[in-house]
């Protein structure tokens, strides 16, 4: 069957994001170039890279480390294996004196934490304790823990990424790159909303220590940052990684191997304000909205109300928001019976005329087919049209 073709002359972005439509006409002027080993900027929404350098090269993650540690506590907190309201009893491996120089929650061995407390030891604190008493809480022993870290890692895509340890603590085959980090960032904030929150949190106290998270954009007015987490050992040097948001937007940003505690706030705010000066991600379809209502045959109505199974986002230059068209491209006529989420072609998203992005076009309805005489009446309409 011949496919059917139906451009949109609307520009969509005006239809979800009326801030778009007034934009002014800008320049992307080049990245800045900061000091960092390697870093990355993303959009969290499309996945899109607007800097990178040394992107996908294997560096010492240092505590970064910790975000794979609560990534997998919490899917298995998600699986039902596990919950937030757990009393973890600390063991001998996990106590507190095991870490010497470096950052602890101060748990005591014998004693019982709940394990959002160790939760919070970990994300606000970077607690290398807290670290291992997960571990153990949930795969029983530390080594156990590292083989369900790895696993995930396969799982997201992480392909230059390996664990050693839940903390991060300098090991040899311990190595991630910022793209892949900037992914696990992604994973978090998608797949642990309730864990999530606690890496907004600037301070914990346990065991009578108030520890203050070291993220110190967290306190920068300047940009609405709600996370991340950072790292820092002597083979990694300084580390962060952070997420913001600017209206709709978020972008998640990764520095490794800076130089200092300043400069890593320095550098991860130089990409953020970058990305949210020159670029904006718009929402070029909404899930469950129509974007079209084309022709129907053979059905009850004459019309189907289609549109994308999921939310659809673009990240473009602020002077190309715009200009966002979409082209349906249907598979055939459109021919009752039709069931609702059914695929029935793609949407080509394009700015002049260049695709930007593409998905799924679904059937938003069912559409029973129509009575015996209004299916006669379109069969001849279709032999018409087909003539014409």
């Amino acid at each position: 069957m011949e496919t059917k073709r139906l451009i949109q002359s609307a520009l969509l972005v005006s239809a979800f994001s009326s801030a778009a439509v007034f934009s002014a006409p800008s320049i992307t002027p080049d990245p800045p170039i900061i000091g960092a080993k390697g870093y990355i900027l993303m959009d969290y929404n499309t996945g899109q890279i607007l800097v990178e350098k040394n992107a996908h090269q294997p560096l010492n993650p240092a505590s970064l480390t910790k975000l794979m540690t609560a990534y997998v506590a919490g899917q298995e907190v998600n699986a039902g294996n596990i919950a937030l309201d757990d009393q973890v009893t600390i063991s001998q491996n996990a106590w507190a004196k095991n870490f010497p120089d470096s950052s602890k929650m101060f748990i005591e061995v014998g004693t019982s934490v709940s394990l959002m407390d160790l939760y919070r030891g970990l994300v606000v604190q970077s607690g290398n304790d807290a670290s291992v008493a997960i571990a153990e809480h949930v795969a029983g022993s530390e080594g156990a823990f590292v083989g369900l870290m790895n696993n995930w890692a396969k799982r997201l895509g992480l392909n230059n990424t390996a664990y050693t340890n839940p903390h991060g603590l300098d090991s040899d085959g311990l190595f991630s790159t910022p793209y892949d980090i900037a992914v696990l960032s992604q994973a978090i904030i998608r797949d642990l909303p309730t864990i999530y929150p606690l890496y907004s949190e600037t301070s914990f106290a346990y065991n009578g220590i108030t520890q203050y998270n070291r993220n110190g954009l967290l306190r920068d007015r300047s940009l609405n940052v709600d996370g991340m987490k950072t790292g820092y050992t002597s083979g990694a040097g300084y580390s962060l990684a952070t997420s913001a948001t600017s209206g709709e937007m978020r972008l998640i940003s990764v520095v490794m191997g800076s130089n200092s505690t300043k400069s890593r706030e320095s550098e991860s705010k130089q990409l953020l304000s970058y990305g949210f000066r020159f670029f904006d991600t718009v929402r070029a379809s909404e899930q469950g909205k129509a974007l079209s209502e084309p022709r129907l045959w053979m059905g009850q109505s004459d019309s189907l109300k289609v549109g994308t199974p999921a939310d659809i986002y673009i990240t473009l230059p602020k002077s190309d928001v715009d200009k966002v068209e979409a082209e349906l491209v249907y598979d055939g006529d459109l021919v009752a019976p039709i069931k609702a989420g059914q695929v029935i072609g793609e949407v080509i998203y394009t700015v002049a005329g260049d695709p930007v992005a593409k998905s799924e076009l679904t059937a938003l309805e069912s559409a029973e087919e129509g009575g015996i005489f209004k299916r006669i009446l379109d069969w001849f309409k279709m032999l018409i049209a087909s003539w014409l």
